[in-house]
């Protein structure tokens, strides 16, 4: 199996979904960082660092299948936990943090936006 390159389409330069993913689950860990240390939110954010971190290891492994049937089996979790990150990140709280609300905010549009990219590479592979 080879490296999925994306291009942008504004200026045709290769975009690495490997880094990308991986730079969602690091602003993921971060933010979980700055939530008010309450209970709920300790919980949840460890379900969120969990399952950001799952979708981009899981991209990896895909880039290094062995077989098509694995490509598409990682990469169908990869869009499954892209969807639990987004689920993850609405229950957080931010208590009214207007720096949070808008980090969320960006997160939550990347996993949507990753979750449309895993769908597209799924749709495509089988």
């Amino acid at each position: 199996m080879t490296k999925i390159q994306i291009t942008k389409q504004s200026n045709k330069e290769p975009y690495d979904l490997e880094e990308r993913t991986f730079r969602f689950a690091k602003r993921c860990r971060d933010f979980v960082k700055k939530l008010p240390r309450t209970i709920t939110n300790i919980e949840y954010g460890k379900q969120l660092v969990r399952a950001s971190g799952s979708q981009a290891a899981n991209y990896i492994e895909a880039n290094e299948a062995l077989s098509k049937k694995d490509f598409v089996h990682r990469i169908r979790i990869s869009r499954k936990e892209t969807k639990e990150s987004y689920m993850w990140l609405r229950l957080c709280d931010t208590d009214g943090n207007e720096a949070l609300e808008k980090e969320r905010h960006e997160l939550l549009d990347e996993a949507v936006e990753l979750r449309k990219i895993f769908n597209s590479i799924y749709q495509k592979s089988v």
